[in-house]
């Protein structure tokens, strides 16, 4: 064989080989560029749906879940709870929720799906701060009498009552945010998900 054969083999081969070290090379590199597209699995759970057990609550507990990165409010009110939402309209700021603050199927004195079940974003309208539950009726540090329980904002003094609609003369603006809901039989709800009509 004369030089000249080798040599062309000889290029052949090594033209092949820095082909394929070439292509192992361009796939390594661009997986994880075309992986870096997708969001990462914080980033999809951030947005995605919630989804809440909510079948053993008893009357008057509240629960608080995290969705989108927010405390979300969850309580289970009792009748008696219920039957304050009426009396104290003349008190508040937008006792018929004509700010949009809550899907349109919320948009009721009771804002809520289901009347038992309030699901409120847990952030006051004011600074963002995250009103605590108060559901005790008569609080003295609250007004005494006057208060038929809800949430109170300590930061600013805000209070809202058990339907998140915010009492005239304190500094947050309008009512307690209504998340998009829905739910899936008796005891499921998902937070992030409108509710068919």
């Amino acid at each position: 064989m004369s030089n000249d054969a080798v040599n062309v083999t000889r290029r052949r081969v090594l033209t092949a080989a820095t082909a394929v070290v070439g292509a192992v090379g361009a796939v390594g590199a661009a997986v994880p560029f075309v992986g870096s597209w997708n969001p990462s699995a914080r980033a999809r759970a951030a947005g995605a749906p919630v989804r809440v057990n909510i079948s053993r609550m008893e009357p008057g507990e509240m629960v608080t879940v995290e969705w989108r990165g927010r405390p979300v409010y969850i309580v289970r009110r009792t009748r008696e709870a219920l039957a304050t939402l009426e009396q104290i309209e003349d008190r508040l700021r937008d006792p018929e929720s004509e700010v949009p603050q809550q899907p349109e199927y919320a948009r009721n004195r009771h804002r809520s799906i289901r009347e038992e079940y309030l699901i409120l974003l847990g952030l006051c309208t004011h600074f963002g701060c995250a009103p605590t539950f108060r559901p005790d009726v008569g609080a003295q540090d609250l007004g005494g009498d006057s208060w038929l329980g809800g949430f109170f904002c300590a930061c600013h003094g805000s209070r809202f009552d058990m339907a998140g609609r915010v009492f005239r003369g304190v500094p947050a603006p309008t009512n307690l945010e209504v998340p998009p809901h829905a739910y899936e039989g008796d005891g499921l709800v998902i937070i992030g998900v409108d509710q068919e009509v």
